[in-house]
């Protein structure tokens, strides 16, 4: 398999790493994590760029924009000085989130797979080999909706950086080539609405253009409504 442009086809799993910008911990009114914490998202919730986002009714749904991490080869066990070997390159990507699903469940302590696993609910942007990314520890992150700023971050922010990201998801569950990883997203993150245009960047520290993501959101008419009363 080429992982270059086929991981999203056939990637196995999305690992998403959660609260690992501060800013984002405190906006949230979550605590920080002394450990790296992630959840998993179905690949079925991919959709390229320029493809729209479908909220279903009912759902605030959310933007977390954040640079994903493509796996190149499989592993376990990954030492932090080794975890470099096992990375064939990056992605911008937006992890949406309901909201108020995610709430709702979080309060009767039951998982919040659904809130996070929606069809269309992981937009991804281009593969973009390592060798193009001098430090993927300094490069912005920024999101737009209708023109308006609304999350504009660099990755210096992260809590966890990606070897350890790497090295503690590897101790837990085996990395396997196309796999993509998730870093977390920095502050900003807000609703999406129906009628929206969502427009993400990724940028060098000097401006330069790395990547562009963008979609509109739509309204699904079929399939899931929330209920908050369920």
């Amino acid at each position: 398999m080429s992982t270059a442009s086929s991981f999203v086809r056939n990637g196995k799993k999305i690992v998403a790493i959660g609260r690992n910008y501060m800013e984002h911990v405190k906006e949230l009114n979550n605590t920080a994590p002394k450990e790296p914490f992630f959840f998993l998202k179905p690949t079925s919730s991919y959709v390229p760029s320029g493809s729209p986002v479908e909220i279903p009714r009912g759902v605030l749904a959310h933007h977390e924009v954040e640079l994903g991490v493509v796996i190149g080869k499989n592993g376990r066990d990954i030492l932090q000085a080794d975890a470099e070997q096992y990375i064939a390159g990056y992605a911008l990507a937006v992890d949406m989130t309901a909201r108020n699903v995610q709430d709702a469940v979080k309060k009767k302590g039951l998982p919040w797979t659904a809130a996070k696993g929606f069809d269309t609910f992981t937009p991804i942007g281009q593969f973009k080999p390592k060798t193009l990314i001098k430090d993927p520890h300094d490069l912005r992150l920024s999101l737009k909706i209708n023109g308006a700023f609304k999350q504009n971050g660099t990755t210096a922010d992260m809590i966890f950086r990606i070897p350890r990201l790497i090295e503690h998801v590897s101790s837990i569950m085996a990395l396997e080539e196309g796999d993509l990883l998730l870093t977390g997203t920095p502050s900003g993150v807000g609703p999406v609405a129906p009628g929206d245009s969502v427009e993400c960047v990724l940028t060098t520290p000097e401006g330069e253009v790395i990547d562009e993501l963008k979609f509109d959101a739509i309204q699904r008419e079929k399939g899931y409504v929330f209920n908050e009363n369920a």
